[in-house]
């Protein structure tokens, strides 16, 4: 007996729908593309832009594509502040005006299904859609539907790309997938240029609608995505229009300072702190506008505040930004709590370069050498191996703070520390006035490795430093490993004496219960 079709008809079946549906919605595109008196096929096109299954959306929107890219490149869509659609029931248009008010209309439907379906369906989907609406922009720009204003350069399709954007900026769902998407737009001049305005707008706009000073997080983190996608470049000469860069700064400035005013969320202040300093700072026409930002990100602790740290030392040494208070504030972050944070790795490579001058007052490096010499006491050994050669190059790169570890005057009975490990202000801690008694004491630390480095401060420093970078990283972990592999070296003894005999030894275990022999 023959096995039974009907899987193969119902597949088969399955296969002709689709194709069907397809050729059928390409016929009436090319019809309606062909013929002014096909033009309400437009609306069987519109039903499969709203369809269940996926596949014909898809379709539909390529030929939603092509329908009006074609009209408004002939010049067949009206032009100008558009009529009621009805004043087509009068007499007072031509044929032609009335074609072109009645596919005008159907463009604005179409532009606003395709901005549904950019927040309501899946991602194959929603990009059909963006890139559509895209190319509606660009053939819009070819072709201005609005009143052509001879006073400027050319008519800009703001309106249908601030659509686009608003449709980015959802509140309701996270748009960052198709943001990146849209970062191929974001490359052209224009685009980037009117979109940076119109994510300002947006900011005021929904700042001045919501009853808190937070922005809804959705749509931040929808704002922060677009915002970190527009990359401004570096040259002048990269602009075609020189015009546009000048405005184009000032875009770009408005639009993340309008941004960064509003309070965020912690996960934000590190995203945007990581990019501040290499895609923000350098495009401000008044990098230290940030300064308040900055002071902000800092009063939050902990890893927010080093980053925000490494943005003001950008201000400083980039931009003169006078800020006394910055070495303040960096000591103030040494702390115990620093060499368990997942971002010691980080601090102590930002506290490196923020100390690697040696145009530093001496108090300052002797109040950090002396407070990390202090928490070392206490220190795990993984971090230890990093803390120890981060002191000895502060006392290589400063030699007058080698009297901390060398000072003659010093008594030979034990004495009070003058050292004051409480005081927040570096210049008032009284760290000269004492001596680094930690390292000798960490000379005779539980683990060897440490009891050796730690030894290291009993000889003269050489004048080449240690690189530490190699040790950032250093764990627990690999602490262990290190010490393990080392053990294993070492030959260990499983047993002292031979057995002649089951569970009986030299000391003659059960050897009165019974024998084997």
């Amino acid at each position: 007996m023959a096995p039974p079709k009907s899987s193969n008809v119902t597949s088969d079946k399955s296969k002709n729908s689709k194709n069907t549906t397809k050729t059928d919605i390409n016929t009436k595109a090319d019809l309606i593309i062909q013929n002014r008196k096909c033009a309400n096929d437009i609306f069987d096109i519109f039903e499969h832009l709203q369809a269940e299954k996926d596949r014909d959306v898809i379709c539909a929107i390529g030929a939603c594509s092509r329908i009006f890219c074609a009209l408004m490149g002939r010049g067949d869509l009206f032009v100008g502040p558009l009529p009621e659609e009805d004043s087509l029931l009068t007499g007072k248009h031509s044929a032609d005006e009335k074609y072109g008010i009645f596919m005008r209309h159907r463009y604005n439907d179409c532009v606003k299904l395709l901005l549904e379906l950019m927040a309501n369906s899946n991602h194959q989907v929603k990009e059909g859609a963006l890139c559509t609406l895209m190319k509606f922009v660009s053939a819009e720009g070819q072709r201005p539907l609005s009143s052509v204003d001879w006073d400027c350069h050319y008519n800009f399709p703001r309106e249908t790309l601030k659509a686009v954007v608003c449709g980015l900026l959802s509140e309701k769902e996270d748009m960052a997938l198709l943001i990146s998407r849209f970062q191929e737009f974001l490359e052209m001049d224009d685009v980037r240029y009117y979109v940076m305005g119109l994510v300002s707008d947006s900011v005021g706009r929904v700042t001045a609608r919501a009853k808190e000073v937070m922005l809804l997080p959705i749509y931040q983190n929808n704002v922060f995505a677009l915002l970190s996608n527009i990359n401004m470049p570096s040259q002048e000469s990269e602009l075609t229009n020189f015009l546009i860069q000048m405005d184009g700064q000032r875009a770009f400035e408005r639009m993340w300072l309008g941004f960064l005013k509003h309070k965020l969320p912690s996960n934000m202040y590190k995203k945007i702190l990581v990019v501040l300093h290499e895609s923000i700072l350098p495009h401000l026409s008044q990098p230290t506008l940030m300064i308040d930002f900055l002071t902000a990100a800092y009063d939050i602790g902990g890893a927010i505040s080093l980053l925000a740290l490494n943005g003001l030392f950008v201000l400083i040494h980039q931009h003169n930004l006078d800020y006394p208070d910055f070495y303040k504030k960096l000591y103030n972050l040494l702390d115990s709590s620093v060499f368990h944070a997942k971002y010691r790795a980080r601090f102590f490579h930002l506290a490196d370069l923020f100390l690697s001058s040696s145009h530093l007052p001496v108090y300052l490096v002797a109040a950090f050498a002396k407070r990390l010499s202090r928490l070392a006491l206490t220190a795990p050994p993984a971090a230890l191996f990093m803390i120890l050669p981060f002191i000895y190059n502060l006392i290589r790169r400063h030699p007058a703070c080698r009297v901390l570890i060398h000072r003659p005057d010093a008594p030979n009975e034990p004495f009070d520390d003058p050292y004051l490990m409480e005081e927040d202000d570096p210049a008032l801690c009284h760290a000269l006035d004492s001596s680094l008694w930690e390292l000798q004491t960490l000379q005779k630390h539980y683990h060897p490795d440490v009891s050796k480095t730690a030894t290291v401060i009993n000889r003269p420093l050489s004048e080449q430093e240690d690189d530490i970078s190699e040790l950032l990283e250093f764990s627990t972990y690999e602490l262990f490993e290190r010490d393990l592999q080392q053990l294993q070296k070492q030959p260990v003894a499983l047993e002292y004496e031979g057995v002649s005999q089951l569970l009986e030894g030299s000391g003659k275990v059960l050897g009165g219960f019974f024998s084997l022999e």
